[in-house]
């Protein structure tokens, strides 16, 4: 029936469509369609040729094919010659030809869906000569050909919906407020005079994609928007023409023939006004990656009734603050994880507590909840139990879920080396434990030699990219920045990928040793008694109030910062730290409500090459001996510490005691007054007393600090007084009083204090007159005041200060500290 002729104008009418399709613009879609539909059914006809001489068939029945492949060549060379058409004629002439060509493609599929198989089995019918054989190779040509045609029919309906927002899962919880926020946002009629651009970020896995597909299908939305919903999933390294000629391809216009990036951007800009002629337009960007930010850019037009919604697991600032999409509440969890796990009430004998468990440790990851719940569908219960116990034990998911790990360690490809080391940091801190901003600062500046404003901007890169949060408690006005009052946290399963990055090597080689001990769980080492060399150059012990206090016999020499949380009433510093050598940075936290006090504290009389000291809820004793050999020491800083025991009768008056010391932080601490000897430390450039209330006085000695260039005194509400030496400080520039409630005047001569640039007297009540030498302040350049009554006090000081900026900014009160 079929034979090589049939082949020869199939060939023929695939190379004039190959030829013709980048000359014929207008119809370049159309012939890129029946391009493919005849590639993939070339390569059958020799089957059906095969086929037809087994049935003796003639091929007059084919004739009518034969015809109408010939006819098509000759209508694809009439499209070839478009540019000829009149324009009077070029509408109607454009649609008769696209109609044809169409009808062309379908034609050839039909003959060969239909025609040929009824032809063949008419045939077998009327000469009974269809042997078993013929007819199996009939049934596997016809399969070839049916697969052939839905494998086309399939792409075609791709092409149709290619930028179709996908249907998001049956079953979502959570959200709710970042989805009722969207809708404010997007389909408010306020916003319909120009284009609103509105970004969702959160850390990989956190339903964002998910959110952004339920928003297209919710009701509402879908009736606002109508077939004007366009969703487009980035790619690491997108590509305007691409995407651009998706959205063509899905609003069924012409694709141009682009000419350069500039007219891609053009011809979308054309495109999105064609479009919103037909009514409003949501487009979904999703999951944009950093540093695709100035490529959203090519988006963005300013056009009514013109919306878009970005997600990326960074936050992307360049529209407006993103809205954070934060892991799952304890209740929503629990159902996600029920419903993948296929648990129901009636069927499920898996106990609450540990389904709870297990949740738990998903740290509210929609992503892993979903992994953990469907790999332990129709599992027996004893598999169940083990999963619990061993997360319980303090494992990861991550170390049974490799999706979510993945997933989770694309977010680091992008970071540079200084916050990748940072993010790893991260992984050094107890878990659920906010960590202070100062403490990170510290190993950055020393084990990284960062200067601490770096440190931060390197903080803050870890936030922009969901690998972390932070915490302000305190903001502080006039433009400065004091990070003592920042605190960075931590999603569970981001620090189990810090704690898994810092554990890909033997503990013996690590950089970083991290040891958990709750429960006393030590690792298998801990006891031998032989010691245990390690290479790192940062270890973490963290214990709780159930540790034993029989420390390790471990050889430290390569450590340089050694961070120690524990829990008990009272710790013992361990005896190795004799062996720290190179010991820079010593972190030592107390992480219960009530402090502890520290034994073996005069260990720290060896460590020589000690920087920076950072003590949290602790008392120590008596300091003498420990100030005179630390002469390295930079900076030291307490908080929540009972630190009059230890500055009690420290009559040392050397100006050579800790000779290196530039920066002293006392942060709600028992102070009652100022330490006579920390007057004798000349050296200091930075001294800060905040929140302790009990602090009635400062030295007179404190005159002697004439290298002092930033002396914050905030809070301390049972102040009474500036001492009349601290106008010795001539290079002060920064003078912190807010808050002081008790403080009833400035000191007469201020005016002495010739560099002071600012000056912070927010919730300073009492102080009703200002004295006269002000106005000698020649370089003060800004006053910050908590109403405008004290502020008017400055204003007849003006004109004589040059361009001082007085700032009016009221009490901002934030106990989150306690949190910590």
């Amino acid at each position: 029936m079929v034979d090589a002729v049939v082949g020869i104008v199939i060939e023929e009418l695939l190379n004039s469509v190959i030829e013709m399709k980048d000359r014929a613009v207008k119809f370049k879609p159309t012939l890129e369609r029946l391009e493919e539909t005849l590639e993939s059914l070339a390569p059958l006809i020799n089957q059906i040729d095969e086929l037809n001489k087994k049935l003796n068939r003639s091929p007059n029945e084919t004739k009518r094919i034969i015809k109408q492949m010939k006819d098509g060549k000759e209508l694809v060379l009439k499209c070839s010659n478009e540019d000829k058409i009149q324009w009077w004629n070029c509408w109607y002439k454009k649609a008769q030809y696209q109609e044809e060509l169409e009808a062309l493609d379908e034609k050839i599929k039909r003959f060969f869906d239909l025609d040929l198989i009824a032809q063949i089995a008419r045939t077998g019918l009327e000469t009974h000569e269809v042997t078993r054989e013929t007819l199996e190779v009939t049934r596997e040509v016809h399969a070839e050909i049916r697969s052939v045609l839905v494998r086309t029919e399939r792409i075609e309906f791709e092409l149709e919906n290619i930028c179709r927002p996908p249907k998001p899962p049956g079953f979502i919880v959570g959200s709710d407020e970042t989805f009722n926020k969207l809708k404010e946002i997007l389909l408010s009629k306020k916003n319909e005079l120009s284009v609103s651009v509105v970004t969702v970020t959160g850390s990989g896995g956190s339903g964002k994609s998910t959110l952004a597909k339920k928003f297209c299908w919710d009701e509402q939305v879908k009736g606002k928007f109508k077939k004007n919903m366009f969703f487009i999933t980035f790619a690491k390294t997108p590509k305007l023409n691409v995407i651009v000629e998706r959205l063509f391809k899905q609003t069924s216009y012409k694709v141009p023939d682009f000419q350069s990036e500039e007219d891609t951007f053009n011809q979308l800009e054309h495109l999105m006004k064609e479009i919103v002629k037909k009514g409003p337009i949501l487009l979904v960007l999703d999951d944009v990656w950093q540093g695709s930010e100035s490529f959203l850019d090519n988006f963005v037009f300013d056009i009514p009734n013109y919306k878009i919604l970005v997600t990326s697991r960074f936050k992307i600032r360049r529209y407006g603050e993103p809205l954070d999409l934060g892991p799952l509440s304890e209740e929503h969890a629990i159902n996600l994880f029920k419903h993948s796990a296929s648990l129901t009430k009636s069927s499920s004998n898996v106990p609450d507590d540990v389904v709870k468990k297990i949740v738990r440790r998903c740290s509210g990851s929609p992503l892993a909840l979903l992994v953990s719940g469907r790999s332990l569908i129709n599992k027996q219960l004893i598999v169940w139990l083990n999963r619990a116990r061993e997360l319980s034990a303090g494992r990861s998911i991550l170390d049974s879920n490799k999706d979510v790990l993945s997933c989770l360690e694309e977010s680091l490809d992008v970071l540079d080396s200084k916050s990748m080391e940072c993010f790893r940091d991260l992984g050094l801190f107890p878990e659920n434990q906010r960590i202070p901003a100062a403490a990170l600062i510290d190993m950055c500046a020393e084990l990284r030699d960062e200067d601490d404003n770096s440190a931060l901007e390197t903080i803050n890169n870890l936030v922009d990219q969901n690998l972390a949060d932070i915490i302000v408690t305190r903001k502080v006005a006039g433009g400065t920045i004091d990070y003592n009052y920042h605190y960075v946290s931590q999603h569970g399963l981001l620090r189990d990928l810090a704690i898994v990055h810092n554990s890909q090597e033997p503990e013996d080689k690590r950089h970083r040793l991290i040891i958990d001990t709750s429960a006393n769980n030590l690792p298998s080492w801990w006891n031998a008694e032989n010691e245990f060399q390690i290479a790192a150059r940062i270890l973490s012990i963290s214990t709780d109030e159930t540790f034993t206090s029989k420390w390790c016999n471990l050889e430290p020499t390569e450590v340089e910062a050694f961070i120690l949380y524990f829990r008990e009433k009272k710790c013992t510093l361990p005896m190795f730290m004799k062996k720290m050598n190179k010991l820079k940075v010593l972190i030592i936290t107390h992480y219960d409500i009530y402090g502890a006090e520290l034994e073996n504290f005069e260990l720290l009389d060896h460590l020589t090459n000690l920087k920076r000291i950072r003590l949290e809820k602790v008392s120590f004793p008596f300091l003498r001996k420990t100030l005179v050999q630390l002469k390295n020491l930079q900076k030291c800083s307490f908080f929540m510490c009972n630190v009059n025991k230890a500055f009690e009768n420290c009559t040392i008056e050397d100006s050579e005691v800790l000779p290196n010391l530039m920066e002293m932080n006392f942060d709600y601490c028992d102070m009652v007054e100022l330490p006579n000897v920390i007057s004798n430390i000349v050296s200091l450039k930075k001294l800060s007393i905040t929140n302790c209330h009990k602090l009635c006085a400062l030295h007179e000695g404190i005159g002697k600090l004439v290298n002092l260039e930033s002396l914050r005194l905030s809070s301390c509400t049972g102040l009474l007084e500036l001492p009349n030496s601290i106008t010795n400080l001539h290079v002060l520039k920064f003078l912190n009083i807010s808050g002081c409630i008790s403080l009833s005047q400035l000191p007469e001569n201020i005016g002495e204090l010739e560099k002071l640039e600012k000056l912070n007297m927010r919730g300073c009540l009492n102080i009703s007159v200002l004295p006269p030498s002000v106005e000698e302040l020649k370089g003060l350049k800004n006053v910050v005041c908590h109403d405008d009554e004290t502020a008017e006090k400055w204003k007849p000081d003006k004109t004589n200060l040059g361009d001082l900026k007085v700032e009016v900014v009221p009490e901002d009160i934030n106990i989150n500290f306690l949190n910590n």
